[in-house]
């Protein structure tokens, strides 16, 4: 797969395209902020949006929704937990003031180890519940999009309704840090000394889950 990390947004939150080499095809993760300026990196790579899929539906990882699919006929994909999120009332008006618009509802329903595939690339779904109930990374040739459930030397905040800090060190220890140490996490927020990180560095430093 081929990747491009995108900072942008008044929020710091990095949306991901990703690119299958063979066809072409790209999915987005989080598209935050301004269609425009993501859909500009993907004609860059020559590439096609197919998919959009939402770590979670908290409004600041979905406000470019909507101007996304509008522009590109992508289909939409969430956890099933999360999906009244993306057309919440109070969702909309946050996108809004983000200066995006209220998301469509989902096109696909994800459950934990469904495999999403983006030609002949393939993205693992886990449910990593905590910081929302819904909340999912995704796990493809030795990368981790971790949403806000991982952060570098972090983990997503869990004040949120449906949010719980003993699930969520219960899943980053039992589900994310079982993987094999370098595996790559590519986080959902730039809130970390680099943008970037490995499940190796995470298990043996981060100060929320020693």
């Amino acid at each position: 797969m081929i990747i491009r990390q995108i900072l942008g947004g008044s929020m710091g939150v990095f949306c991901y395209v990703i690119q299958d080499p063979v066809t072409k095809n790209c999915a987005l993760i989080d598209p935050a902020f301004d269609a425009s300026t993501i859909l500009g990196q993907v004609d860059e790579m020559g590439g096609k949006v197919t998919h959009v899929i939402n770590t979670h539906g908290h409004f600041d990882h979905i406000c470019g929704n909507a101007g996304i699919i509008s522009a590109t006929g992508a289909r939409l994909y969430i956890h099933k937990q999360d999906a009244k999120m993306l057309t919440s009332l109070f969702g909309g008006l946050a996108c809004r003031m983000l200066g995006g618009r209220k998301s469509p509802p989902a096109d696909v329903l994800l459950e934990d180890g469904d495999r999403i595939s983006i030609g002949e690339t393939q993205l693992e779904v886990m449910h990593t519940p905590g910081h929302s109930p819904g909340g999912i990374c995704l796990l493809g040739e030795g990368r981790l999009f971790s949403g806000d459930t991982l952060f570098a030397g972090s983990i997503g905040a869990t004040w949120f309704p449906g949010a719980s800090l003993k699930v969520l060190v219960k899943n980053i220890k039992e589900r994310l840090y079982v993987l094999p140490e370098e595996t790559v996490v590519l986080p959902g927020h730039d809130y970390g000394p680099e943008p970037a990180t490995t499940i190796g560095r995470e298990k043996a430093s981060n100060p929320f889950t020693r």
